[in-house]
């Protein structure tokens, strides 16, 4: 991790933006290959600042209005509570988020079985409900952080699957008898989410673009933190071609808190969130991966 500027320069860093005082680099948002860069928040430019002293950050500037950025910064500090592999809070404000500029590395297995440790200790930590007390957003799309039933999956379906049914359906992505099917795998959750636990502390969209690989480390980025239940963030890990070293950042999580039997059997239930946002987001394209998905739950 590179030598971040002094903290007392962050109560002027919105005014050397805007005047062009330090050096910025654009992170595209589209290259998965670079640091700490988000394909979902479209309405924030990703950039590299550099300072006269060649100190350097990473921000993200918001385009427009929302309090998206405050809810990712309230979400990164939360996780940084329980663990020291979430990517610092430097500044935030509701216009600009800063954390410290990370080289990317090559994945290792060390590593990848430090992430698994602290991973497992973060979920360890808890949290006081399911959801959380800040609007939730995933990348800026909206996500509800309201308590609803006495169960994970009581909640999880009331406030992770239902909210998407109507804009997936309404943007084309899902027909009537899709929306049925997701809605009877819904009803089914109690007796198919395994034993009973307590909310753990949640990343929440623990894709593996949100895990950037420095040189001293594995770091989470870009959470969609809550309350929420520990099989969500290992679920998502194996989305979209899945994380590098799983088994490592696995037998590193076993080390720690080892996982109720059958959760491997449970994994598309916990995608069925990452997947439906993108139903939302997206529009039709993500439709056969959800629908096989729910299918073999039938």
């Amino acid at each position: 991790m590179e030598r971040a500027p002094d903290a007392d320069r962050w109560r002027l860093l919105p005014e050397l933006i805007e005047h062009q005082r330090i050096r910025t680099t654009p992170v595209k948002a589209s290259d998965f290959t670079m640091p700490q860069a988000s394909p979902v928040l479209a309405g924030a430019s990703a950039q590299r600042l550099t300072f006269d002293d060649g100190a350097s950050v990473f921000a993200k500037i918001a385009d427009g209005g929302g309090d998206y950025l405050a809810a990712e910064a309230n979400g990164l500090r939360w996780l940084a509570e329980a663990s020291e592999a979430v990517v610092p809070v430097l500044y935030a404000d509701e216009r600009l988020l800063v954390e410290p500029w990370i080289e990317p590395a090559e994945p290792s297995a060390e590593h990848a079985a430090e992430l698994g440790r602290e991973l497992a200790r973060m979920h360890g930590a808890g949290a006081e409900r399911f959801g959380a007390p800040w609007r939730g957003y995933i990348g800026e799309t909206f996500m509800d952080n309201e308590p609803d039933g006495a169960t994970w999956a009581e909640w999880f379906a009331a406030r992770r699957i239902e909210p998407y049914l109507r804009p997936s359906r309404d943007n084309g992505a899902l027909d009537a008898a899709d929306v049925a099917a997701v809605e009877a795998l819904a009803a089914r959750l109690p007796g198919l989410a395994g034993p009973e636990e307590p909310p753990a502390r949640t990343h929440g969209d623990l894709w593996w673009g949100n895990v950037h690989w420095g040189y001293e480390r594995a770091w989470m980025i870009d959470p969609a933190a809550h309350g929420g239940h520990r099989e969500t963030d290992l679920a998502n890990l194996r989305l979209w071609g899945g994380v590098p070293l799983l088994d490592a950042i696995l037998a590193g999580y076993g080390e720690v808190r080892p996982l109720a039997d059958g959760w491997e059997e449970r994994i598309g239930l916990h995608q069925l969130f990452p997947l439906l946002v993108h139903t939302t987001l997206f529009g039709r394209s993500f439709r056969p991966q959800l629908m096989k998905l729910v299918a073999g739950y039938t």
